[in-house]
């Protein structure tokens, strides 16, 4: 980058549809820290520029509740950076997992991984994601699984991850790893991480008091649900979005700055 540009700050130097991405990105980093789905520094979420072959990830090295629209690192299909504010680098494991899944699916505007408690506990289940709860149901029936292989460093490991995520999925369990959803936007990904943890958190909790204990739902409600969950039309489709930032303005966050 120039040192024209470089004297710019980032909002001028990207454009407007950049910015906002960039905003909702950092919003959706800063909500997670507030719902706990953090892991120290070693969990990422992407997004996508659509037109511009590159994706946005946060520097490696910040807390959720330290990333700002200003400080997201942009990096090409290939790895390379082509912006780290704060030259603090990338972590490897997230260009993996993340240039993966926007490579496999390009209609991805967002991917979110996380490593929850709940959510490595259900990956390391055999059973995976039951029909227990209705929370599960926003994603228990189009839900993947791709075997663990190691921290995800491997390029290799990008070919069988594709292949695991499918062409229509937007949930994924990594086994022995965590969860990744992916949305057409940070909305639709972040609800669906939502979703996808708190059934998580909700399978545990049950299966506590033995499988016996456990009731799944019928096949013909799970599937009513899921339906219900996919109406046209949904309100919460765009009304949740605007409440979550709201939430952060109150608290003083600077995820917009």
């Amino acid at each position: 980058m120039s040192a024209v540009l470089k004297s710019k700050s980032v909002k001028e130097r990207v454009s407007k549809e950049e910015w906002s991405l960039r905003v909702d990105l950092a919003a959706a980093y800063q909500l997670a820290a507030i719902f706990k789905w953090t892991d120290l520094i070693y969990t990422h979420f992407s997004a996508r520029l659509i037109g511009d072959d590159a994706f946005l990830i946060n520097p490696y090295g910040l807390m959720f509740e330290e990333i700002t629209a200003s400080n997201l690192i942009k990096i090409d299909h290939h790895g390379k950076i082509i912006d780290d504010p704060l030259d603090l680098g990338y972590n490897e494991a997230g260009f993996v997992i993340h240039g993966c899944v926007h490579e496999a699916r390009p209609e991805a505007a967002c991917v979110i991984h996380t490593h929850t408690r709940a959510g490595v506990a259900v990956s390391a289940m055999k059973c995976g994601l039951l029909p227990i709860s209705q929370h599960a149901m926003r994603v228990q029936r189009s839900v993947t699984y791709h075997d663990y292989e190691g921290i995800a460093l491997d390029m290799d490991e990008r070919v069988r991850m594709a292949s695991d995520l499918g062409n229509s999925s937007k949930s994924m369990i990594l086994r022995n790893h965590g969860l990744l959803t992916l949305g057409e936007s940070v909305r639709e990904a972040f609800e669906l991480m939502y979703y996808l943890d708190c059934a998580c958190q909700i399978q545990v909790d049950a299966v506590a008091g033995g499988m016996d204990n456990v009731i799944q739902m019928s096949k013909q409600a799970g599937d009513a649900a899921a339906r219900q969950f996919e109406r046209p039309g949904r309100p919460s489709t765009h009304k949740d979005w605007p409440a979550l930032l709201r939430l952060l303005e109150r608290r003083g966050s600077n995820y917009a700055s």
